[in-house]
């Protein structure tokens, strides 16, 4: 069992950045690659971006490639996401999730959800 909880979201004016942190229970968090995702209002839940167990790969979707940035430190388990240059249409309900196979676009490929942070963006 993993739980996750998300942290970083806020209110942010145009072009301006913000970093989500995802903290995650127990001892087996390098087991996992971990994954972002988003959900605003009316709109199904999208694929952010994704690392492998150890960092090594990431993955991130063309809608954010070169503004956002996922990473993580086992040591601390913990997984972020470094957002720069946000834009109005980022505004969105930010999630973690947990996989125990690969990393992947997918939501059902996940096995545990953070509860989500807010991020709002205004123009």
């Amino acid at each position: 069992q993993v739980q996750l909880v998300e942290s970083g979201g806020g209110l942010v004016q145009a072009g301006g950045s913000l970093k989500l942190s995802c903290a995650a229970s127990g001892r087996t968090f390098s087991s996992y690659a971990m994954g972002w995702f988003r959900q605003a209002p009316g709109k199904e839940r999208e694929f952010v971006a994704t690392i492998t167990r150890s960092g090594g790969s990431t993955y991130h979707a063309d809608s954010v490639k070169g503004r956002f940035t996922i990473s993580r430190d086992n040591a601390k388990n913990t997984v972020y996401l470094r957002m720069n240059s946000l834009k109005p249409e980022d505004t969105a309900v930010y999630y973690c999730a947990a996989a125990g196979r690969s990393y992947s676009v997918l939501p059902h490929d996940y096995d545990y959800w953070g509860q989500g942070t807010q991020v709002t963006v205004s123009s």
